[in-house]
Parts: structure tokens; C-alpha cells; sequence
């Protein structure tokens, strides 16, 4: 087993569904703990200190967004969500309880590893630019995927500002006014995106291969699903935002298409 890829926690009461997460997860190298509750699986999070957990939402005592809950308050483990359903109502559940991604039941061991690959790719920190406990991510070799682009080398390069915004890539930190602007990864990579658009429209797609990672090429099937997690990250950044839905100053809406970065305004405008 490769050791730099830690440990994986799979909760999930089915037992078939719980032995192909347990086979793929191992087979990719992770020591892999299994829970068929939620209670159980909160306590295998926190006493094996895991680096991944796969959480299964319709759990027979505690639902996974309430699993999610505890566990966001002593870990910052990468947390895939299963569901059966990906109406927009469950979406927005588990994004806003602190789930990295979700998939939908039933899905392909390829899919999955594809999921976390993507997950882990990005720095173990929030992007308030503080560390995690619990280690580095594991490189994205050991997934055999693509490795990343390299960190910008100027400051330029590295620092976006727009309408009074200040986005920092190498220390993954937001600040707004000179207040720091506390986002979840997802909607960090998101909101990079956009301002190195530069106006430019990123159709909801785009957007999703934004949040996906190398995995997700220009052939890869987006699903609706896909896209309504993308309206929900960008939903719950205009509220962090505070945007004004009539005057935006940072995320407009293209209908029909996707979204762009608001026109930039005079700086005692900003």
C-alpha cells in the first residue's frame, strides 16, 4: 500500500455497495475502514483520522447530511456523498453541509476514483490560507492521473483583483475589502475561474470541468446533476458575496448559457 495515501472511511449500509467502495478504495492504495451507520462511521472518521470518507445519505439511523455535520466539526476530510437522488434539494444539502462532491447511485468504480482524484488534487486547506490537521494531500500520480499545473511564478499571475475583490491561487485566500472571505473549495476553484475569464462567458460546463479536475475533458459527458451543483456553488458564493441581484458587482448570469464576471467599475466604485 502506498502510505501517502492515508486512510479511507466508507459509511454505507449496503453491503454490496459497501464491498465495491471497500475493493476500489483499497485497490487504489488507501487503508480502507467500513461503517453500516451513521453514528459508527462519525466515530471511524475521528479515531482513524481519515483522509477520505464516502458517505451514503439514506443511512438506518442518522441521515448522511446529519453524519456530515458532525463530522465537519473535528475534521476537514475529503467527503464524497452517495445518493440515489440528485434533485436540487439534496444537492444543496450536501454542498452546504460541507460535502467536496456528490455521485449518484449507481455509479462506475472508474467514475468514482475519477471523483477523488479531482478532490485531491487541491491543497489540504481552507481558503482562508489556514493548514488542515491530518496531512498533505496524496499526489495525484498515485491515482494515475494528470499531474497539476504548475503554481504561478508571479505575482501577477498568482493574484486576481476585481471591484474591490483580492483572490490569491498560491495561498488559496479570498478577501473582499480587506476582509477575508472564508469559501469552500468547490467554489473557490469556481470563482478563479471566472476571474481569469476576464469577462469571458463560462457556460455552466466549463464550470463543472472547473470543479472536476483533469478528468473531466472535453468528451466527457456533463449530466444535468453536474450542472445544478455548479448553479448551487455559484448560488451560495453570491450570497457570501453579498452580490446585489439587480447590480452585480462580481457574478452575472448569461441566460440559457452560463455565467461571467461583472464589468469592472472605478475604484471608488469598488
Amino acid at each position: 500500500m502506498d502510505d501517502d495515501l492515508g486512510v479511507a472511511v466508507v459509511i454505507e449500509d449496503d453491503a454490496d455497495v459497501r464491498n465495491l467502495l471497500e475493493g476500489v478504495l483499497s485497490q487504489a492504495g488507501f487503508e480502507v475502514h467500513t461503517a453500516v451507520d451513521g453514528r459508527a462511521g462519525v466515530e471511524v472518521v475521528r479515531n482513524k483520522q481519515a483522509n477520505v470518507v464516502t458517505l451514503d445519505i439514506g443511512l438506518p439511523d442518522i441521515d448522511g447530511f446529519e453524519v456530515l455535520r458532525r463530522i465537519r466539526h473535528f475534521s476537514n476530510a475529503y467527503v464524497v456523498m452517495l445518493t440515489g437522488r440528485t434533485e436540487e434539494p439534496d444537492l444543496l444539502s450536501a454542498l452546504n453541509a460541507g460535502a467536496d462532491d456528490y455521485i449518484a447511485k449507481p455509479f462506475r468504480p472508474r467514475e468514482l476514483r475519477a471523483r477523488v482524484a479531482a478532490m485531491m488534487r487541491r491543497p489540504r486547506h481552507e481558503t482562508t490560507g489556514h493548514a488542515v490537521p491530518g496531512g498533505q494531500s496524496p499526489p495525484a500520480a498515485a491515482w494515475g492521473a494528470a499531474p497539476a499545473a504548475p503554481a504561478a511564478r508571479h505575482h501577477d499571475a498568482a493574484v486576481l483583483q476585481h471591484n474591490g475583490l483580492v483572490l490569491n491561487h498560491r495561498t488559496r485566500s479570498v478577501e473582499v475589502k480587506g476582509e477575508p472571505l472564508a469559501l469552500t473549495r468547490s467554489e473557490f476553484d469556481l470563482l478563479h475561474v471566472l476571474l481569469k475569464g476576464g469577462g469571458a462567458v463560462c457556460t455552466r460546463a466549463d464550470l463543472v470541468r472547473a470543479v472536476r479536475g483533469e478528468y473531466y475533458d472535453e468528451d466527457t459527458y456533463i449530466s444535468e446533476a453536474d450542472e445544478r451543483a455548479v448553479e448551487v456553488h455559484i448560488g451560495n458564493l453570491r450570497r457570501k458575496l453579498k452580490e446585489d441581484q439587480l447590480s452585480p458587482r462580481w457574478l452575472q448570469t448569461v441566460r440559457g448559457v452560463g455565467y461571467r464576471l461583472a464589468p469592472a467599475r472605478p475604484p471608488e466604485e469598488s
